[in-house]
């Protein structure tokens, strides 16, 4: 991997980060870096948030599997955290994105990972892994969506006003919407608050760099002959196909993607299945039921 300066990361967030952690950014395309924080050895666990926040939603995880034979791996998301933030909305698309992790996969030089995916992590990293289905050995699903909608699919009110005209650019780009407003899709509000709170919303406080939620938003099918659909269902053919060891952590208190369980279930029916009362953001809820999960997975590929 080329390895880049990382940036630097103010101390009032490193210290809720791992204290035994690597950080660095790499090169994943035209002009662009990733920034990715590391912990522990061993065999390799991506990590994959989604929309809007960073690799700072799995410190809990990371430090709950500290001391077993796994490297824990959570990069930024192209346009959040602290990655290359395009400014251009058209860059934003499933195929580009799915492209970029795929690059940054690529340096990795591994025989094999385990998968933990949620919200557009999910879709970004099946698509990226489906054009590299042979080094995905283990999988945990936690709130997303893997597969193109149903025909009588209704847009949630969340992603309806994304799609509003001059409405939904103010309220992203000029009010930090979604990410001044996460603790309300949460089971326990209290779980995003203060310091937490502030650490999601620093990478995007100034208007240049605060695209992405927009675009990742717009990025969710409203019908379907949406450009996302048929990535969605390269991501559906991948998991339909995997036979390894797979297990979903849900957060039922979700009022996003909350209702998609029954079909994750159908889509993996082999699959382990913890439900919580969490919400969006589960991470910051249930991290030890997380971290078991992963730990079984590893454990069932014989890496822990």
């Amino acid at each position: 991997m080329t390895h880049i300066s990382p940036p630097v990361i103010p101390d009032w967030i490193e210290t809720m980060l791992p204290k035994e952690n690597r950080r660095c950014t790499v090169n994943v395309g035209d002009q662009k870096t990733m920034h990715v924080m590391e912990t522990g050895e061993g065999f390799p666990i991506l990590m994959l948030h989604g929309n809007p926040t960073w690799g700072f939603l799995y410190r809990k995880i990371m430090m709950r599997l500290s001391g077993r034979n796994l490297r824990c791996i959570a990069p930024d998301l192209i346009g959040l955290g602290f990655s290359t933030k395009p400014d251009r909305i058209g860059e934003h698309t499933l195929e580009n994105h799915a492209a970029w992790l795929g690059s940054f996969i690529d340096q990795l030089n591994v025989d094999g990972l385990i998968l933990v995916i949620q919200d557009w992590g999910g879709p970004i990293g099946m698509r990226a892994m489906a054009d590299r289905p042979h080094l995905l050995k283990g999988l945990v699903i936690q709130n997303t969506a893997i597969m193109p909608p149903k025909p009588d699919f209704k847009p949630t009110p969340f992603h309806k006003f994304s799609n509003m005209p001059v409405i939904s650019d103010i309220a992203f780009r000029l009010f930090h919407f979604p990410q001044n407003a996460l603790h309300k899709v949460q089971g326990d509000p209290e779980s995003i608050k203060g310091g937490v709170a502030k650490a999601y919303q620093f990478p995007l406080k100034k208007f240049k760099d605060n695209l992405a939620p927009l675009a990742l938003a717009r990025m969710v099918p409203s019908s379907l002959t949406h450009p996302s659909v048929a990535g969605l269902q390269k991501c559906q053919a991948l998991a339909e196909s995997f036979k390894g060891p797979c297990e979903i952590v849900w957060g039922k208190k979700d009022p996003i993607l909350g209702r998609v369980l029954p079909r994750i279930k159908n889509l993996l029916p082999q699959a382990g299945v913890t439900e919580t009362g969490a919400g969006h953001f589960l991470q910051e809820e249930v991290p030890d039921e997380i971290a078991e999960t992963i730990g079984r997975v590893a454990k069932a590929i014989g890496a822990s």
